[in-house]
């Protein structure tokens, strides 16, 4: 069980991860619709792990995602995309993500590469 901060700027994805999330053990403590909004409320909220979309406005997925590991180096943070295994998602892992997920969601997808996340480390 987990305590986790949704950042995505479409409700959605948000709708549709939260579902998922909360027909699990996990919990949604919070979502942000932006990188600004979310590295904010991750600094209130001290999440177990975060679900960060890639684009986004006002600060993407993979700025928002080095703020957070400057902010706390051992946050777990999956990326969300709908764009697959590009660059993008590379750049992402290398920069600290945990893993990632693609859009469109599948429910066990989704809860199986979390659990791997919050093993992590």
């Amino acid at each position: 069980m987990a305590n986790i901060l949704i950042i995505d700027d479409s409700v959605m994805s948000r709708n549709k991860l939260k579902k998922i999330l909360d027909s699990s053990d996990h919990t949604v403590v919070g979502e942000a619709q932006d990188g600004v909004e979310g590295l904010a409320k991750f600094k209130k909220l001290s999440p177990d792990l975060v679900t960060l979309d890639v684009t986004m406005p006002n600060m993407d997925g993979l700025q928002c995602l080095r703020e957070i590991l400057a902010e706390k180096s051992d946050a777990k943070v999956v990326m969300i995309t709908a764009l697959g295994k590009g660059d993008t998602m590379l750049e992402a892992l290398d920069a600290g993500a945990a893993d990632y997920i693609t859009k469109p969601f599948e429910d066990a997808n989704v809860l199986g590469v979390i659990a791997g996340a919050l093993e992590q480390g």
